[in-house]
């Protein structure tokens, strides 16, 4: 019998690598869930724009659960698929909430300097790192296929 290395011996066995991996998939899930509910008890739903994030949440919980209940390959691969969409929708809305911010502190203090205004709307209304929980949610998603076996494998269906 061949002894471990070393590197072998720290990598984390099969098991707890799946149980890190669920782990990971219902928090972001759980993170998507929240972040509707957040959105609806805030009234997220006066512009078109603000119903992004609602379908973007709901489509990636939807990824994410199909990927937890039934993890195959396609599943795997649409979860990392997903992760510009989310990432992109939530730079979209830590945007328009700074610009939003922005815009209502020179609304209410048009002679105030353009670093005053930046400054007062990093603590403006909304909340500017609030869309920021998507992204968050898309990393840990991805995080949970790294080096998932049915992705480092041949590439038949499994």
């Amino acid at each position: 019998m061949r002894a471990s290395s070393p590197v072998q011996a720290s990598l984390p066995s099969a098991r707890a690598a799946g149980t890190l991996r669920a782990f990971l998939l219902v928090i972001a899930a759980l993170v998507y869930l929240g972040v509707v509910i957040e959105l609806w008890f805030t009234d997220h739903t006066m512009e078109l724009l603000q119903i992004l994030p609602f379908v973007v949440c709901l489509a990636a919980f939807a990824v994410v659960a199909s990927a937890l209940l039934r993890p195959r390959r396609p599943t795997l691969r649409l979860v990392r698929a997903t992760l510009p969409f989310v990432v992109a929708v939530s730079l979209l809305g830590m945007y328009e909430h700074m610009h939003a911010n922005y815009e209502f502190e020179r609304e209410i203090r048009p002679n105030a300097s353009t670093l005053s205004s930046f400054e007062k709307s990093l603590h403006g209304v909304a909340p500017i790192l609030a869309p920021g929980s998507l992204g968050l949610a898309g990393v840990l998603a991805v995080a949970a296929t790294w080096q998932h076996p049915l992705l480092t494998g041949p590439d038949e269906e499994s």
